[in-house]
């Protein structure tokens, strides 16, 4: 019997994003990491910010998104809460509730930078390497260097013929020499 083709809209789940990754996934390791180091600089984070006003983006999500654009070469924030809005696993390991609306790119960025400032980013990142010290995951054995090549996403007004000067306009290679 053929299975009806429903509009899902309306239905509830009952699962949790935990749930639903993988016990074995890498990301449930290096989350545990991450969760240790965030719980150690909370002191630094309640010197940074205002007892008053309006709260502002949890630093412990904002620095775990900061973690998944480097994992997975998200080239910008505004891809970044693309991903975040629709990725069960990032929303999981950034600790966004499914209903949880994502926060604009413009404003991550202002709290990046704040986190950069205050050299939080950097404890951060120190704390992630003592922990994976303490647990015997680091070597230095062997050292491996990721050569992909990356495309740029460039303008075409952008490109310029090797040997060109800056005053004359590139040549276009749709462009026929007349």
């Amino acid at each position: 019997m053929r299975g009806e083709d429903r509009d899902t809209a309306a239905m509830f789940s009952y699962v949790s994003p935990e749930r639903r990754v993988p016990k074995d996934h890498p990301l449930r390791a290096i989350r545990e990491m991450v969760d240790a180091a965030l719980k150690e600089l909370s002191p630094r984070f309640d010197a940074m910010y205002s007892r008053t006003g309006r709260p502002s983006i949890p630093p412990e999500k904002l620095l775990r998104a900061l973690l998944l654009q480097v994992f997975y070469t998200i080239r910008s924030e505004r891809l970044l809460m693309e991903q975040l809005d629709y990725n069960l696993l990032f929303r999981w390991f950034v600790g966004l509730e499914m209903d949880e609306a994502v926060w604009d790119a413009t404003v991550f960025s202002k709290n990046r930078e704040r986190l950069v400032q205050a050299e939080i980013a950097q404890a951060f990142f120190q704390e992630i390497l003592a922990l994976a010290r303490e647990k015997k995951l680091l070597s230095d054995e062997h050292f491996t260097v990721d050569g992909t090549m990356v495309e740029a996403w460039a303008g075409q007004k952008s490109f310029k013929k090797k040997g060109a000067s800056d005053s004359a306009p590139a040549r276009r290679s749709w462009e026929s020499d007349r």
